[in-house]
Parts: C-alpha cells; structure tokens; sequence
C-alpha cells in the first residue's frame, strides 16, 4: 500500500464518529459503508495529501484513486472526487475509459455518484463535449448509477446554460426510467438547466408530463414561478 494511502486511512480513523456513522445511513436507502466524519473534514484531508500527490504522474493518481475506491467506503470516494477534480487541465480522451469503469464498478451510493459526476465528469464533458454521446449510451445502462450519472454529469454545465439541447435529450432518454435516484437525476438536471432556460425546460415538461414521474417533474419545476409550477402540476383529466 502507497504510504500516503495508509497516512490518509490513518487520519480518516481518527477522525471518525461512531454517532455520524450510526446517522448516516438514514440518507440511503442502501447500506453504506462510512468512517463517519462532516463533508467538511474529508475535503480538508484530501487538501492536504493533494499536496504530496500532485506532482505525481497521472495514471500513478489515478492507481491511489482506484486504492481509495476499492476500500468501499464514502469518505475515501469523496477524496477520490476532489483529487480527480483537481487534475482539471491534464485530462485526456482516453481517461473516459477510466471514469466509466470507476463509476460502473465503485459507485454504490447517490453521494458518490454526484461528488465524482458533478465536478470531474463535468469538466472533463466541457472540455470534450463530443463525449456526451457517452453519456447518452450510460442512460441504457443496467446500472441505476451509470444512469444517473448520465444526467448528473452536466448538472455544472447546464447550471450555467449550456448543453441545453443535449441534456434534454438525456432527460428524455431516461424519462420513463422506473428507479427513483434516476428520476431526482434527470430532475435535478432539468432544474438546473431551467435557470437560464426557463421556457424551454417548461416546454419540455409540458409535453411529457404524462410519462414523467412525479418525482422527476417536481425537482424539473423547483426553480420555476408559481404559475408555471401549478400549470406544471395541474393533471390533465
């Protein structure tokens, strides 16, 4: 095991909380494994190891990640989360492949899937959009996390009002999807691209609200005026 694996384990140990364990799992439907710590704490850790790690070749990075993700347990992913992010600038192409693996195999939890999707997929997708089609092929997944990941994967990007088009095509790939953490996935990226696209995202919903999931359709309309929202909402006998 690499010695900055063991320190960080180490400090991880430490810092853990018997009762932040014993409450965490009430966020997950799933048994999760947790050191139990606050968010917080983790990032910091992962601050300062990211400084010994750094200047370390890529794929040696990459190796500690995939260390880090086969513990199991969600504190070590949201280090993987932060340190991936932190490479921003040194992706390329072919790291897709290992992205994909990462998320089919190690992600077993919403927390997971969203702290890696968010920010690493998320850049890595501004950096090559052409690889939205990637994200395209996940939504067929058998996976409920690969196919979340394909609409968390450009929550960042459409926040901020781009790849409309593209995320409402990912919606309506996965808008019958029966899993309720894909539904609040698509959701939450329907909300977030209806901040600089108010209309078209009420368009959208207005035209599928008879498929969509309540679920989905909430979260799709969080951010909208009350007169959309009710019209949204309004059942159509």
């Amino acid at each position: 095991m690499d010695p900055v694996i063991e320190s960080i384990r180490q400090e991880l140990n430490n810092h853990a909380d018997p009762e932040i364990q014993k409450t965490s799992q009430r966020f997950f439907k799933e048994p999760i494994s947790c050191y139990g710590m606050r968010t917080a704490t983790v990032i910091a850790i992962a601050k300062t190891y990211w400084k010994e790690i750094k200047l370390r070749d890529k794929q040696e990075i990459f190796a500690l990640c995939e260390e880090l993700y086969r513990s199991g347990y969600m504190e070590e992913s949201f280090i993987v989360s932060e340190w991936t992010y932190r490479l921003s600038g040194r992706y390329e192409r072919e790291d897709i492949a290992v992205f994909r693996q990462w998320i089919d195999t190690y992600i077993t939890n919403w927390a997971s899937c969203d702290g890696f999707c968010n920010h690493t997929m998320g850049d890595f997708i501004d950096t090559y959009p052409e690889y939205i089609d990637e994200l395209k092929r996940w939504t067929k997944s058998e996976n409920r996390w690969m196919r979340r990941a394909a609409a968390v994967s450009l929550i960042i990007p459409a926040k901020h009002g781009r790849f409309l088009d593209e995320s409402l095509e990912i919606a309506t790939l996965l808008l019958t999807d029966s899993d309720d953490m894909v539904q609040k996935g698509y959701g939450w990226l329907l909300k977030e691209a209806s901040r600089k696209h108010t209309d078209d995202v009420f368009s959208f919903v207005l035209a599928h609200k008879k498929e969509m999931p309540r679920t989905a359709l909430r979260y799709a309309i969080e951010l909208m005026p009350k007169k959309l929202k009710a019209e949204a909402m309004k059942k159509d006998w």
